[in-house]
């Protein structure tokens, strides 16, 4: 069994190869939500590699901040601003500033999102509506808005959501499960509609991939990632970066309403549980 790690290296989202060439998206604009760090850092990173000018947002000011000047590295333009998904007025004012900033945007990736294990019968009302509002509204809210802007400038965009892989339920995760379930459908169903304005929209969704989130996780849960999908070990987060810049880039131009399973065939097979297996459920 591998051992846990939590996430890239500034240094090797940097350097770590890969398949897409230099310049792929050069002239390009992308929101990247919840880049701070982790995935969508990640994300963020790989993008401005490939010559996107990025925008970025999250909650933590000090983390945003670090992360902008980061990817300012790469030599493109990068806008941040600290906000709350949460809030529609802040999500509209997000796009509209992206659009002022870099004259457009071509892709957003709904990356913002939260979660704590905990088994269903303990979850408290707050709990719940936090994971829900994030998981599902902020997403809905960051979409709705920059479809709108899209649409009201008659041009073309692509919204990409990340969810997970949820295909056999998440014991611990269920208030994830359920707003991540939403989002696959709420995207299926706009992908519809908005056909006709050029609008498509896609989801990638990660398995258990090693990210800074990973450290949020009992020790007991985060070891059965490494067993719970056929392959036998987890991915990474540049497995999930790669995919959605597949999903953005020409290679994705005939796909809408999609859910890309980056899991390592945790949907077919898998057991993962983040809260640990209990007694009940171990395997001898």
């Amino acid at each position: 069994m591998s051992e846990v790690k939590f996430g890239f290296s500034r240094e090797e989202l940097r350097t770590h190869p890969t398949v897409y060439a230099p310049g792929l998206f050069d002239n390009h604009n992308v929101v990247v939500t919840g880049a701070g760090g982790g995935l969508g850092l990640a994300i963020a990173a790989l993008f401005a590699r490939l010559g996107a000018n990025v925008a970025i947002n999250g909650r933590n000011e000090e983390k945003l901040a670090d992360a902008a000047a980061f990817l300012r590295g790469f030599g493109k333009k990068v806008y941040s601003r600290p906000m709350s998904i949460r809030d529609p007025e802040q999500a509209a004012l997000f796009v509209d500033e992206v659009h002022n900033e870099f004259g457009g945007l071509d892709t957003l990736v709904n990356n913002a999102g939260g979660q704590f294990p905990q088994l269903a019968l303990d979850f408290t009302v707050k709990g719940w509506n936090a994971v829900i509002d994030t998981n599902l509204n902020g997403t809905w809210w960051m979409t709705q808005a920059a479809a709108r802007k899209w649409v009201a400038k008659s041009e073309p965009g692509s919204v990409i959501n990340i969810v997970a892989s949820i295909w056999r339920g998440l014991p611990g995760m269920a208030h994830s499960c359920a707003a991540r379930a939403g989002v696959i459908y709420l995207s299926k169903t706009v992908a519809v509609e908005w056909a006709p304005h050029k609008i498509r929209v896609n989801c990638v969704a990660p398995g258990c991939c090693e990210s800074t989130g990973f450290a949020r996780y009992p020790e007991e849960g985060s070891a059965t990632f490494q067993e719970g999908n056929p392959m036998r070990h987890a991915g990474d987060e540049w497995d999930v970066a790669e995919a959605v810049v597949y999903m953005a880039a020409p290679s994705g131009k005939f796909l809408t309403g999609e859910v890309l399973n980056v899991d390592g065939g945790q949907q077919m097979w898998g057991d993962p549980w983040p809260i640990g297996r209990p007694d009940y459920f171990k395997l001898s």
